[in-house]
């Protein structure tokens, strides 16, 4: 699919004190400002239009716009995040979603889903069962997105914090995983490039309009993406990595015409 669009939202200062389940230290504020400003070029290089939303303070992970809706061409489901710390931050993107989105589904409690968990190949969906979205979130969501036209499975997230923390859908058939899901039977119709554990970071990549968006610093999965001829694009994603965010979490990105 090709996009024309994309929210992004600039990191707030208390982006410093966001979730984590690394040990890599606190972010710099001030290089993680430069990172996201870098991020941001590089979707307008890929022909993107963006809209660029203030810092929450009081939110401090609101920067990874991904997680609280999951966006399509036909309609968008708002989610309900599995941290209780982020359940406030749908209040604040719902009125930008109607700007764009006429159509918008809610999820309601008890269930709770991170986008990051929810996986789009082609008109499938992949939703993936963790510790932030729950049986009942991803039963929500897969009505929702059957009733915008698509078609869903859910798997069990094995290890990582998301389902995108390990794979991620480049297009064209191809697949970027960890070992981890490299046997995974929904995947088995797809050309799967697998990476090195060592890299395992950079399997949260994003395809964007033919470019592939890689984290900098992971050489075996800039060749593997280019040997399936792909174009790449490297961004330093250091700081967002030590509070759990990746490439994919820092944007929602969708096409209207």
């Amino acid at each position: 699919m090709e996009y024309n669009r994309a929210i992004v939202r600039k990191p707030g200062r208390s982006v410093i004190s966001g979730l984590t389940s690394q040990d890599l230290g606190q972010p710099d504020y001030n290089l993680a400002l430069n990172q996201h400003q870098s991020y941001v070029r590089a979707l307008k290089a890929c022909g993107l239009e963006l809209l660029e939303l203030p810092p929450l303070e009081s939110f401090p992970d609101s920067t990874f716009v991904e997680d609280v809706a999951i966006v399509t061409e036909k309609g968008a489901v708002l989610t309900r995040p599995g941290a209780p710390s982020r359940t406030g931050e749908i209040n604040f993107i719902h009125p930008v979603l109607k700007r764009y989105f006429p159509l918008i589904y809610m999820v309601q409690p008890p269930g709770t889903v991170d986008a990051g968990d929810v996986l789009r190949i082609e008109n499938h969906f992949i939703i993936g069962l963790s510790k932030r979205t729950n049986t009942e979130g991803a039963r929500q969501v897969s009505r929702f997105l059957t009733q915008l036209g698509f078609t869903t499975t859910q798997i069990q997230v094995r290890s990582g914090l998301h389902l995108k923390s390990e794979v991620s859908y480049l297009g064209r058939g191809y697949l970027l995983t960890t070992s981890t899901y490299q046997d995974e039977p929904e995947f088995a119709e797809l050309q799967r490039l697998v990476l090195p554990s060592e890299e395992a970071y950079a399997a949260n990549s994003i395809q964007v309009n033919g470019t592939v968006l890689i984290p900098s610093g992971f050489p075996t999965v800039k060749s593997l993406v280019e040997g399936a001829g792909f174009n790449t694009r490297s961004l330093y994603m250091t700081e967002f990595e030590k509070v759990d965010g990746g490439l994919s979490c820092l944007s929602l990105r969708f096409r209207l015409e």
